[in-house]
């Protein structure tokens, strides 16, 4: 910029020192040809005295034009030195302003870089700490995930042995009830079992009792008929003591329902006796017998004894 304004200066110097050399060393003597006019009658000797004066005037305003414009010249280059001084003074000052602009520039885009750097730094730890923010957020989430299916899990196995428990309880329950039941029914099996001994035992005791009871009453029975069948005999018997007393004869006799007599067997004992109470038996025909079938069933056959009775 201040070679460009250097050059400029040098130009303008070499352009005024040209102008005065041509206004010092110019001939402006010589005559302007006259603007042509319509031909008239002109004295030749005033003629002359007038174009003198009037070229002594046109000398005069070239001088003064001359003059004026030096004096144009010298103020315009005043003007232009003063124009230069400012444009120069205003330059100084715009470029200090610019320095300064570029200084405030230069301050501003350093601290802008700062700010640049620790913005970006400060967005680098906000990054940062977003993503521990979030790595630490998706590890709680993991965690609470895990803790939330560790949990899931325990209240299963909780459930299941739970469960379980209240299953094994209930088997253990159910055991023992069956057990319970078990013992139970065997007890009440064997209390039946006793109770059943003691009523059998009770039952054939009474049993025997009974059929000795009536043992003894079918042999008392039997005994009453078998007297009542020797005094029937006894009735129809021939006897003769010089040949049967002391004498005795066993029969087995044979009876039908109605008392008939089927059949006679002598046994021991004396011959004579023996045939002389079987007469007597057959001449009865029909001797006492008892209704009770169970009785007669033990004397459909019957032996006794029979001695003659003097």
């Amino acid at each position: 910029m201040n070679l460009k304004y250097g050059v400029a200066w040098s130009l303008s110097i070499a352009l005024h020192l040209a102008l005065a050399l041509v206004l010092l060393f110019g001939d402006f003597t010589s005559t302007p040809k006259p603007t042509p006019v319509p031909a008239a009658v002109v004295d030749p000797i005033k003629a002359v005295a007038v174009d003198k004066s009037k070229l002594q005037q046109q000398v005069n305003k070239l001088k003064k034009q001359k003059s004026d414009a030096r004096a144009a010249e010298a103020k315009r280059l005043r003007e232009l030195e003063e124009k230069a001084a400012a444009a120069k003074k205003k330059r100084s000052r715009e470029e200090a302003r610019i320095k300064k602009l570029e200084d405030q520039r230069k301050r501003k885009e350093v601290e802008k870089q700062k700010a640049d750097k620790a913005a970006a730094a400060a967005k680098a730890k906000a990054d940062a700490a977003d993503k521990a923010r979030k790595r630490k957020e998706a590890e709680r989430k993991k965690a609470e995930k895990a803790a939330a299916t560790a949990k899931a899990k325990r209240l299963r196995e909780e459930a299941a042995a739970k469960k379980a428990k209240e299953l094994r309880q209930k088997q253990e329950a159910e055991r023992k009830r069956k057990e319970a039941e078990r013992k139970r029914k065997e007890k009440e099996a064997k209390e039946r079992a006793e109770q059943e001994r003691l009523l059998e035992q009770q039952l054939a005791e009474e049993m025997a009792a009974r059929q000795q009871a009536r043992m003894q009453q079918q042999m008392s029975e039997i005994n009453r008929f078998k007297a009542l069948i020797k005094q029937t005999i006894q009735r129809n018997l021939i006897t003769d003591r010089s040949t049967m007393e002391g004498k005795s004869c066993k029969l087995t006799i044979s009876l039908a329902p109605s008392g008939f007599v089927t059949n006679v067997v002598p046994g021991q004992g004396d011959r004579i006796l023996c045939e002389a109470a079987k007469t007597a038996i057959y001449k009865a025909a029909t001797l006492p017998v008892s209704k009770d079938p169970e009785v007669f069933k033990q004397m459909s056959s019957i032996s006794l004894t029979v001695e003659p009775e003097f």
